[in-house]
């Protein structure tokens, strides 16, 4: 039967048929609905709306499923009002036919789809069960919609009621409202009731768990404080032991007496303080870390520098000079008794070993070794620690490294110095300058342990591969010594004593499964390895030795012998020429020596000529220092044109092309000065530059040539690129003490003054005497005189 009755939207509640229901309206046409139909019949409809959020939802806004409800009592209070409905039945609404003082429309009451078979009463039961384990677990509902669920109902009306205490959506709600199939009905409100029990359960499952642990946790507490108790009347208390053993340890560090007055002063606060005091933790850690460190612990010194010299020549192969350091250290600390140990630092291209010799240094001198990697750190408490105002703070890395030996005169290793960098945490090189002065590391302060710690026992080893990037003030303090490139002969040695043998174990293999020729060894250096250092060339070794262990284990070969012939068939094709100078002689082409961060190089100098205004231009990604070398040689050559052979205004109608091949690669530096200039007079007179001859030097506007660096990693390059003449300044006579003798055997070196010189040596063939001034004399040295 059709019905026209006001209409109240709901924001988020529903009102099921059959259930009492306290709601609070407040919105104006809420209002005037309820009052208008309190003062008549008491019949309204509840309409769940789609949106809560909306303040006068339209007819399009409402669910099209409403409650007819019946209006028990109603409280007026402060513009709102309180009532008390019951949901009666099921209506759905036809049309709204008013908007206006409040929603009306046309209803029609419609009924439940039931079939009273045993499936709908199982389905009863079960959900009055459930709904009962639940109320055991914890779920909240009113008293009186209990006992109506308990009292006899029908399954519509068991159904409605448990659906109205359900803890769901208001959208699930209405589901339950628009289902007229009363088994279908049950079947959902059992499906959420059981969801909610399972919540209910683990929700009651973690309270257990935390009341238990709540209640285990006040139980120790008590114990604690009754045991704390008990053993404060028997004089054997934890805290009195931990505080003694505290003493003891401080009586066997070995503190300077001011050191050991402060850690006194922090025993005796810990003593005083409830250990639950999150301070005393701080104080623990603290305590700890000074009583730990080795105060008066140190390593008695080997004096023996026949044993230490042996001891270095078993690890390494050269090294001349830092083994002859390190053996000069002893005997002072021999004869003196008492010596600040050195602040070394070994400096040279990548693979030469800088940082293995350490270890064979400490064990030369029978120290403790400890190493610690600089790359990368850009905070300076890394160094100096963290005060100990902060969570979690902790010494820096150098009182770290001493408590981890365990003795105050360690060798210590501070590897890749040269990478340290800086932001605004702090500069970590600067926090260095104080452990690296031998004058002022005695009193080293450490920001945790806001003591002096003596550091003037340490023998300091830093390494770098370049010293550039290392500022001034750390470089200052440091005594440096030089790794230049390894020779192809000292590369031999080391791959036969040392790399061979090393690798051998590592893979499995022995004498008696595996031989690799002199030959062979030599052939892998010349033709599969480019380095200053031997990092590559172990790598081709244990290549080569993977794959004789393959052989080996598959059953192919019991013995496997590798020549000289062979090594392709390990290493593939030959990656690198045996010679890696030009085929012929040529005409404004020059070989240059270069210094690398990986060693020694040569390089190429092209020039080429054409039609032009008397432009250079210069390629090859060159820098400034570079470039304006290029413009002194041509500047050189134009004031020297006529003891050239050379017409007064040559460079008027060409341009001068200067280019250094690899152009990917940046070069810079004065060094190639000599050898631009050579270039451009071949270029310009038309005479070949010998491809034999390498050189290397700076050079002025008056031609003079000036001291370079880097000889040895140059000179060790032009050998190995198979040059046969080196020309170099006169100044840098000295340090051809450097040069390995297997090297400077092989070569021939020039040394020079002046460009004119240089191009008396490097040219094939002399310029026509009667076009020339006189030139300078050159001094030739033969391998003898060298030696």
């Amino acid at each position: 039967m059709e019905k026209i009755i006001p209409i109240i939207p709901i924001r988020d509640g529903i009102i099921f048929p059959n259930t009492d229901s306290v709601l609070t309206f407040g919105r104006p046409k809420s209002l005037a609905a309820l009052e208008s139909s309190f003062s008549k019949e008491r019949i309204v409809g509840f309409v769940l709306q789609k949106n809560s959020k909306l303040n006068e939802p339209t007819p399009q806004d409402l669910y099209s499923m409403a409650t007819l409800s019946h209006i028990e009592r109603m409280i007026k209070s402060d513009g709102e009002i309180n009532a008390q409905v019951k949901g009666l039945a099921r209506v759905k609404i036809l049309e709204f036919i008013e908007d206006s003082p409040f929603l009306m429309a046309r209803v029609v009451e419609v009924d439940d789809v039931f079939i009273d078979d045993a499936e709908v009463k199982a389905l009863t039961n079960h959900l009055i069960n459930e709904f009962k384990r639940a109320i055991n677990i914890g779920k909240f509902v009113d008293f009186l919609v209990f006992m109506n669920v308990m009292s006899e109902n029908t399954p519509s009306q068991v159904a409605d009621l448990v659906a109205s205490v359900l803890d769901v959506k208001p959208s699930e709600k209405q589901t339950l409202l628009e289902e007229l199939n009363v088994k279908k009905r049950l079947e959902k409100v059992i499906e959420f009731l059981a969801k909610e029990t399972k919540v209910l359960e683990l929700e009651k499952k973690i309270a257990s768990k935390t009341q238990e642990r709540f209640e285990k946790g006040a139980r120790e507490v008590m114990l604690r404080e009754r045991l704390k108790t008990i053993e404060k009347e028997l004089g054997e208390s934890d805290e009195d032991s931990e505080i003694k053993e505290l003493y003891d340890k401080l009586k066997k560090a070995k503190m300077p007496e001011d050191i050991e007055e402060k850690a006194e002063k922090e025993i005796k606060k810990l003593a005083q303080m409830n250990q639950f005091n999150p301070e005393a933790g701080y104080i623990r850690n603290y305590l700890d870390w000074i009583l730990s460190l080795p105060w008066g612990e140190e390593s008695k010194n080997n004096v023996d520098i026949k044993l230490a010299e042996k001891i270095l020549n078993q690890d390494h192969y050269g090294l001349e000079k830092v083994k002859e350091r390190i053996t000069e250290y002893l005997a002072v600390h021999k004869l003196s008794g008492k010596m600040k140990g050195p602040i070394l630092c070994f400096a040279g291209p990548p693979g030469v070993g800088k940082t293995s010799i350490g270890k064979s240094i400490a064990r030369a001198l029978n120290r403790k070794f400890v190493k610690i990697s600089l790359g990368g750190i850009r905070d300076e408490a890394e160094i100096r620690g963290h005060r100990r105002t902060y969570v979690g703070a902790m010494p820096g890395r150098i009182i770290q490294g001493i408590k981890d030996a365990g003795t105050k005169n360690p060798v210590f290793m501070l590897d890749e110095i040269d990478k340290v960098g800086a932001d605004f945490r702090g500069d970590p090189s600067s926090a260095l300058l104080e452990a690296l002065d031998p004058e002022q590391n005695n009193m080293f302060s450490d920001h945790y342990l806001e003591v002096a710690f003596d550091l003037s026992d340490v023998m300091f080893v830093t390494t770098a591969n370049v010293l550039d990037t290392i500022p001034p003030a750390l470089k200052d303090r440091l005594e440096v010594i030089q790794f230049a490139g390894y020779t192809q002969e000292e590369k031999f040695r080391i791959v036969k004593n040392f790399l061979l043998k090393k690798q051998m174990e590592a893979h499995g293999l022995d004498s008696s499964r595996v031989e690799i020729t002199d030959k062979a060894i030599k052939f892998i250096i010349d033709h599969y390895t480019r380095e200053a250092g031997v990092r590559t060339l172990e790598r081709q070794i244990a290549a080569i030795l993977r794959k004789v262990a393959k052989q080996v284990a598959s059953g192919k070969k019991a013995k496997v012998e590798v020549t000289e012939k062979s090594v392709p068939k390990f290493l593939g094709p030959i990656k690198i020429s045996s010679t890696l100078i030009e085929k012929k002689d040529e005409v404004g082409m020059s070989t240059g020596l270069a210094w690398t961060e990986a060693g020694g190089d040569i390089l190429f100098i092209e020039v080429a000529l054409m039609p032009g205004k008397g432009n250079l231009m210069i390629t090859g990604q060159l820098g400034d220092i570079m470039k304006e070398s290029a413009q002194a040689a041509l500047s050189y050559i134009r004031s020297r044109g006529k003891a050239l052979g050379l017409d007064e205004k040559f460079y008027q109608k060409i341009d001068v092309h200067v280019h250094v091949p690899e152009g990917a690669v940046p070069k810079d530096g004065p060094s190639a000065g000599i050898a631009i200039t050579t270039a451009i007079a071949s270029a310009l007179t038309k005479i070949p530059v010998s491809r034999t001859v390498g050189m290397t030097g700076e050079v002025t506007l008056r031609g003079r040539v000036l001291e370079i660096g880097g000889l040895k990693e140059k000179v060790i390059a032009a050998h190995r690129a198979g040059l046969k003449t080196i020309i170099i300044p006169k100044e840098n006579k000295k340090d051809l003490e450097d040069i390995p003798k297997e090297v400077k055997k092989d070569l021939k070196f020039v040394f020079v003054s002046h460009m004119d010189e240089v191009l008396d040596v490097a040219f094939t063939k002399n310029l026509s005497e009667t076009t020339r001034v006189p030139m300078h004399p050159v001094l030739h040295v033969t391998p003898r005189q060298i030696d």
